[in-house]
C-alpha cells in the first residue's frame, strides 16, 4: 500500500492510503458504512460505484482511504479534469467522527490536487450539513450557489406534447450541443460527465412563435436522468415546458431524477408545472480562482 503522510490529532494511528490500492468492493463497503446515519444516505453497489468513477472522472490513485491499523475509517474521492478537481464522496465511519479524520482526508486530497499543479477545487455539500460545511469553509472554500435535486415519479396523467417542430437527437448530436459554451457548471452537469454516459439522447424543439431550445438526457432502464438543456430563443419556462411535455409523453412510465439545478434557473417553473418536486438542496463551493478557460458567465 502507498502511504501518504498525514498528521491527525488526537488519533495518531490514522494513515492515508491511495484508494487505488483497494478493490471496488472494498471501497463500496467503506463508503456505505460511512453513510449509515447520513442525512441523505445515497447507498451504492459496486456496479454503481464503477459507473460513478467513469462518468465523473474519479482518479482512484489520487483518492484517499483513512486506515487505523487494518481497519478502514473513512474515504474521499477526487475527480480530475483539465485545470480543476472535484472533491466527492467524503465519508467517515460514525464512531470515528470528530477525531480529525475528515479534515485529514480533505487536506490530503487538496495536497494531491496541488501536486498535480491544480489549484482550483470544486465540491457540493448537502444544505444544513453544518459540520461538513464548516470544515470546507475552514479549508478555504467559499459558496458560489445553491443547487436543487429534483424528482418526478411516473405520472398517470397524460401530458399532451406542446405543438412544436420536435426532432429527436442521437447521441452524437446531443453531445455536440452539450459541448457548446454553457458557463461554469457543477461537475455533474459539465459536458465531460454526459459524454461518459451510455444511452444519451436529446430533443430539439422549435415552437410556432420561433422560440427554440434543446434538452440532452440519459435514459436508463427505469429512469431519465442527467438533464442538460438550453433555450436558444424565447422564454425559458415556455421552451422548457415544451421539451418536457414531449419527453414525458415519450417516456410516461419512467421515473425522473435530476440533480444540481441552480436555484435561479429560469427554466424551473416548467419543471414544477410538470410535476417535479424538490428532494433536497446542495451548496456549491469552490476553492481558488477558476481558470479563465472555464469561467464564462454563469
Amino acid at each position: 500500500m502507498t502511504s501518504i503522510p498525514a498528521h491527525i490529532e488526537p488519533n495518531t494511528d490514522i494513515r492515508l492510503i491511495s484508494a487505488g490500492d483497494f478493490t471496488l468492493d472494498e471501497l463500496t463497503a467503506i463508503y456505505n458504512q460511512t453513510r449509515v446515519d447520513y442525512m441523505i444516505p445515497m447507498p451504492m453497489n459496486t456496479a454503481r460505484l464503477a459507473e460513478y468513477i467513469k462518468m465523473y472522472d474519479v482518479d482512484l490513485e489520487h483518492s484517499l482511504v483513512a486506515m487505523e491499523g487494518e481497519t478502514m475509517r473513512g474515504v474521499v474521492m477526487l475527480g480530475v479534469r483539465a485545470n480543476r478537481t472535484w472533491i466527492t464522496r467524503l465519508g467517515v465511519i460514525p464512531s470515528t467522527r470528530r477525531s480529525g479524520v475528515g479534515g485529514a482526508l480533505m487536506r490530503g486530497l487538496l495536497e494531491q490536487s496541488a501536486r498535480m499543479g491544480i489549484e482550483f477545487n470544486m465540491l457540493e455539500v448537502i444544505k444544513n450539513n453544518t459540520p461538513a460545511h464548516q470544515l470546507f469553509l475552514k479549508l478555504g472554500f467559499y459558496e458560489v450557489g445553491e443547487l436543487l435535486i429534483l424528482r418526478r415519479p411516473p405520472s398517470p396523467q397524460a401530458y399532451e406534447p406542446v405543438i412544436a417542430d420536435a426532432r429527436r437527437l442521437e447521441r452524437y448530436e446531443a453531445l455536440d450541443l452539450v459541448g457548446y459554451n454553457r458557463g461554469t457548471q457543477p461537475w455533474t452537469n459539465q459536458s465531460e460527465s454526459l459524454s461518459h454516459g451510455a444511452d444519451i439522447f436529446g430533443l430539439y424543439l422549435t415552437l410556432p412563435d420561433g422560440s427554440r431550445g434543446w434538452i440532452a438526457y440519459q435514459r436508463e432502464k427505469f429512469t431519465l436522468t442527467h438533464f442538460i438543456y438550453k433555450t436558444e430563443e424565447g422564454d425559458p419556462a415556455q421552451v422548457a415546458y415544451a421539451f418536457l411535455s414531449h419527453l414525458h409523453h415519450q417516456y410516461p412510465r419512467l421515473d425522473t431524477h435530476i440533480e444540481n439545478i441552480q436555484v435561479n434557473d429560469p427554466h424551473l417553473p416548467a419543471f414544477y408545472k410538470m410535476g417535479y418536486v424538490e428532494s433536497f438542496r446542495r451548496i456549491e463551493m469552490w476553492r481558488g480562482t477558476p481558470p479563465a478557460s472555464i469561467l464564462p458567465s454563469r
